[in-house]
């Protein structure tokens, strides 16, 4: 779509909805900016704006623009798509994109697009940097923090753009199409959002809608759902495996990553040369290989940065050691599966932080996860009582309720030994208490810094 003298709705002032009126603007286009908070700050909004887009109108408050005059609407993730007003424009049959197509649709060059319930900013992460060390003009961008929008009109016919999509941003795609794609895995999440966890699935798998077989899909084989998936899709299918050996893919095999190619196998890295820890983090790490050796990158090339690379901020953090105890920050693990992969990770009895917002998630497995590891649950927020009932129906009875993250870690601090771990790991979203998980996960490091010793 030519954009230019086009008027574009933009819903939602966060982040996303900037970056795309900037875009807009860029483009030629007439952007109005609305968000549906009444306490919206607009003079704020409009300092965040470039400079040529501080002219745009910001509306707020209850819907009132009038679909009938517009061309397009561009949703942010957090955004959606069941409104009234979204449903309005849809019966109007408005053009609705989110974010990531806009995005898309202005920039050029290839792109490799990760999802999956869980590890998707650590893979992502991965992938950039392999792709960083290959060719110079790369870009990592989407659910990982800067906006796709902020980048694309500096991407050109040779860029890479290795990006991080989230399930609410593949709602709104329209002819998004990845070089490479990837789904991690797919366990029950956003279900507030999506409602059940065939549409969550459904969602997910939209990544490789308008893919072809000239095109690879990189899947975790573990995953029942994401195996069949690999047998009806047009664009070829790279699988992955933590429990088996593949003859074309990518393996775990006695500490090892090997990749073959249907011919040949050779190994890529021994597990003990990565600095991340935990099967799942090999799992991201074979993902991440996987796309960047189906884009060409060599095999040494992705060693290299594999074994340079460092976790990712608040996805199983050292944070540091005080009075013998390793304190840890998980804030990433929003819910209960990544959180399971949290626990797996630990060396040491740990006393475990848990709770916050209620996205609609049972707790039991994660509890089972526990394995005699876990010393205590400290849990806090929305959750705290409907997973203490949870932990009490398994039989785990160590539980002490917080009424903050600073009584948490508190509580923690008081009751951990030498040779314990205290761990971050929520299982929950942030959001009854905190914007999102990165405010968690400082808020903690801050607190644990502030601890004697």
């Amino acid at each position: 779509m030519d954009l230019k003298d086009k008027r574009v709705l933009v819903f939602g002032a966060g982040i996303s909805g900037i970056g795309a009126v900037s875009l807009l603007c860029e483009k030629g286009a007439q952007p109005i900016l609305y968000d549906s908070r009444e306490t919206l700050d607009t003079e704020e909004v409009r300092r965040r704006l470039g400079s040529g887009a501080r002219r745009t109108p910001i509306l707020c408050g209850d819907f009132s623009v009038p679909v009938e005059e517009l061309d397009l609407a561009v949703l942010s993730p957090g955004v959606p798509t069941d409104l009234p007003a979204v449903r309005k424009m849809k019966d109007r049959g408005l053009k609705i994109w989110g974010e990531v197509e806009l995005a898309y649709q202005c920039s050029a060059g290839s792109v490799l697009a990760v999802t999956g319930t869980n590890g998707k900013t650590t893979t992502t992460s991965l992938l950039g940097e392999i792709m960083k060390a290959h060719q110079d003009n790369t870009f990592v961008v989407g659910n990982i923090g800067t906006p796709y929008t902020q980048e694309a009109l500096k991407m050109n016919k040779n860029s890479v753009t290795v990006a991080e999509i989230s399930s609410f941003q593949l709602e709104t795609i329209d002819q998004f199409h990845p070089k490479c794609s990837a789904i991690l895995n797919l366990t029950p999440d956003h279900l507030d959002r999506h409602h059940t966890m065939e549409e969550y699935i459904r969602v997910k798998e939209r990544i490789a809608e308008n893919q072809t077989e000239e095109d690879v899909c990189v899947l975790n084989y573990e995953d029942p759902a994401l195996r069949a998936f690999g047998e009806k899709i047009a664009p070829q299918v790279l699988y992955f495996s933590s429990a088996h050996k593949l003859k074309k893919g990518l393996w775990l095999e006695n500490g090892k990553i090997f990749y073959g190619d249907g011919t040949h196998a050779v190994p890529v890295i021994d597990t003990a040369d990565l600095r991340i820890l935990g099967r799942h983090n090999w799992e991201n790490a074979m993902a991440a290989a996987g796309m960047a050796l189906a884009f060409g990158v060599p095999v040494k090339t992705v060693a290299d940065a594999l074994a340079r690379f460092q976790a990712v901020e608040h996805r199983i953090e050292f944070v540091c050691e005080k009075k013998g105890v390793a304190y840890y920050n998980d804030s990433k693990g929003t819910n209960p599966d990544a959180a399971t992969k949290g626990i797996q990770a630990m060396n040491r009895p740990t006393l475990l932080i848990g709770g916050g917002f209620d996205k609609g998630s049972s707790y039991e497995e994660w509890i089972d996860s526990f394995d005699g590891k876990v010393k205590y649950l400290v849990v806090l927020g929305q959750t705290r009582e409907k997973i203490a009932r949870a932990a009490r129906e398994r039989g785990f009875t160590d539980i002490l309720m917080a009424d903050s993250l600073e009584e948490a870690v508190k509580l923690s601090a008081d009751r951990a030994e030498p040779g314990d771990a205290v761990l971050l790991s929520p299982a929950c979203a942030s959001w009854d208490m905190f914007p999102n998980y990165e405010v968690r996960g400082r808020r903690f490091k801050e607190l644990v810094g502030e601890l004697e010793g």
